[in-house]
Formats: C-alpha cells, structure tokens, sequence
C-alpha cells in the first residue's frame, strides 16, 4: 500500500479516536444535570451508569467476531454513528431506569467503537512498522479535554438537551467526513518483509489466549490507576491535604496533561527504549509517582506525584492492546480491552472499600502497587513474542 494511502489512513483513525474522547467527556460533564433531571439518588445514579459499563464490555467481547467479518473499518464508521446517535438520548429520560437503558445502548456504541478502532490501528501499526499507538490514545485523550472543556463552558447557557443533541450532530458530521475515506481504504496488508508466522494474527489457541490475556491484566492494571485518579484524586487533595476544590481540580488535571504528553511522546519514546523497557521503566515511573502523590504530605508534592504517575501510565495501555491484537487481531484487542475497561470499573469502588477500612492515602497506595505490577508483568513476558 502506498505511504500516502497509511497516512491518510493514519489522519482518519486519529479523527475517530479524538471523536470518541470528545463525545465521551461531553456527557460525563453534563451528568450532574441528568441526576437532577431523572431524581435519582446517588445510589441509584450509580446503578444506572452501570449501563454504560456492562454495555461495553458486552458489546467489546462481540466486537472482535463483527470486525472479522466485516471489516474493523466498517465496524468503526457504524459505531461511531451509534455512539454520535446514543449521547443525545440521556436528557430524553426522566427516571433511573430509563436513564439506565439508554446508557446501556451508549455503552455498547462506545465499547464497539474502541474495539473496532484499536483493531484498525493495531493492522496499521503492524503496515507501517513503527510504534504509532500512543499517538492514536493521545488523540483521544485531548478530545477528551477539549469535550470536557467546552461542555464546562457551554453548561451555563445550554441545557444537557441541547448540548448533547449538538455533540451528536458534530459527531454525524465527523463521521461521515472521515468514514467516507475510511471506508474506502482497504485494510494494509503486512509488509512484505514480515515473515510469513508472523503476517496474520494467529488462532486463540491455549498458549497465545494467555499471553492476550497477560497483556490485558497489563491494561487492567494501568486502567485500575486512570478509574482511581479519575475519582478519587480530587477528595484527596481536598480532605486529606485541606485544600480547596479549586486545587483539587487542579489535581487531575496535572495526571491528564501528563497522560496526553505522555502518550504524544509515546512513538520517540518506543522507538528509543522499545515495548519492554516502556513496560518496565513506565510501570516503575508510575508506581513511585503514586507514591509520592497519595502519601506527600504537602499541596505540590502531591500534585508532583500526580504528574510523575501519568508520564508513567501514559504509554502502558496502548503497549498492551498493541502487543494483544498483534498476538489475536480484533479478538486479541476485544480480550485486552475488556480487561482494561473492567480495571477502570474496578478501580473507584476497591478504592471506596480500602478508604473505609484504613484511609484514603493508603487506599491510593493500591495503584503504585498494581502499576509496579504491570512492570512485573512486562518484564516477564519481555522473551515473549509480541507477534
């Protein structure tokens, strides 16, 4: 396949993994209002965001068998249609429950859409022979921060009604500018230098099912340490170092520039260091940040650590569904994806549950102790073929 045909290939998966980022944090910012709107109580709201958590991962397992047969670009366009689609239906409902199926319908657009993409970049990665993985998370990750923060900027003036019906017409309009020359790039064959075992994902077999799955506890590990900062980083720095909530929000945002940094300077980084040493050095680098961030006893330390803790992070993730979908293609990628997704579902309440037997500090210790595991874990498999 020609070089201009990859990077074209490469610009529109890029539009598709920041598209994904944008939609996603548009609604998580207008979820306080949707609690308001539907009167559900805490307890309940939890319940009901579960939607989203047992629609993607169902929907992630299912994925890798409608990317074989019909294409991860296919797979990808339509998702992203459904999930452009989905966002606007949550201020349509005005109770728990319904709030909770429609949610069920997003999370099932939102984890085929990850599945089907990561799947395309893994094929694109493997064409062009450089680890471009991380670029594709870094694009997400800023859609991410740009949907978070025009929704914080827009809540004042526009009803979740409203901005989400927006979210979904610049999500339709997104996809049908970059599906319609997705759709019409094929799928890169493997160079022609790559030896012949290793140019097509192998069978599920016993042997190469546990490696996919040793490289999902890798993203479960690094995905544990997203979901815990996410929601607990913020109650730290407010109750455990008496800061205000405007430091507080200061906090995560440091661990998120520092993931979005991380992850664009993720191709240098792998082509200098390579997968292994990534694995080890950034699980290592994580584990100490966490660290410093959860038991510093002053404002800056604890934001140092943040900082430290998602340089680290940053790259573990798209390493591990790299490595799993180049050992699997779409099932590889679906196995490793579902395992990290369920790490990011796993991570606030084990947090809860640790905060309430012994405090919050040490609750948080949990992360360096599962990203020093996920360096284990790399180092382990480092004889391992990624291929």
């Amino acid at each position: 396949m020609p070089g201009n045909t990859l990077t074209r290939l490469r610009v529109v998966l890029t539009v598709f993994f920041a598209l994904d980022g944008f939609v996603f944090a548009g609604w998580v910012v207008r979820i306080p209002a949707i609690k308001q709107q539907t009167g559900a109580s805490a307890s309940t709201l939890g319940l009901a965001l579960l939607g989203v958590s047992a629609g993607a991962v169902v929907t992630m397992i299912l994925t890798g068998r409608l990317c074989r047969r019909y294409g991860n670009h296919r797979v990808t366009v339509v998702c992203a249609a459904l999930l452009s689609l989905s966002v606007a239906l949550p201020p349509l409902t005005h109770s728990p429950l319904a709030l909770g199926a429609v949610l069920l319908v997003f999370g099932s657009a939102y984890g085929g859409l990850n599945v089907a993409f990561n799947s395309a970049a893994v094929d694109l990665v493997r064409a062009l022979q450089r680890p471009i993985m991380p670029s594709f998370h870094a694009a997400f990750s800023l859609g991410g921060m740009i949907g978070a923060g025009l929704g914080g900027l827009v809540a004042g003036q526009l009803s979740p009604a409203r901005h989400l019906l927006g979210l979904t017409l610049v999500g339709l309009l997104v996809t049908a500018l970059a599906g319609r020359p997705l759709l019409r790039i094929q799928p890169p064959a493997p160079p022609e230098s790559t030896p012949r075992e290793d140019a097509a994902p192998r069978r599920l077999d016993t042997r190469t099912r546990g490696l996919v799955i040793t490289f999902g506890l890798i993203a479960l590990c690094t995905a544990y340490g997203e979901g815990a900062l996410a929601d607990w980083s913020a109650l730290h720095i407010e109750q455990d170092l008496d800061a205000s909530a405007g430091a507080a929000a200061v906090g995560y945002s440091c661990f998120a520039l520092a993931m979005t940094i991380g992850r664009l300077t993720g191709t240098r980084l792998l082509e200098r260091l390579g997968q292994t040493r990534t694995l080890v050095s950034g699980g290592t680098i994580a584990a100490i940040g966490m660290l410093l961030g959860a038991l510093a006893p002053s404002l800056w330390a604890a934001f140092l650590g943040f900082v430290i803790t998602g340089l680290g992070l940053a790259n573990l993730f798209p390493v591990a569904v790299e490595r799993a979908g180049a050992l699997a293609g779409p099932d590889g990628v679906a196995i490793a994806s579902t395992l990290g997704y369920g790490g990011m579902l796993l991570g606030p309440p084990a947090i809860g549950f640790m905060a309430d037997w012994f405090s919050l500090p040490v609750a948080l210790t949990s992360v360096a102790a599962l990203a020093a595991t996920a360096a284990v874990i790399g180092f382990v498999t480092r004889t391992r073929p990624a291929s």
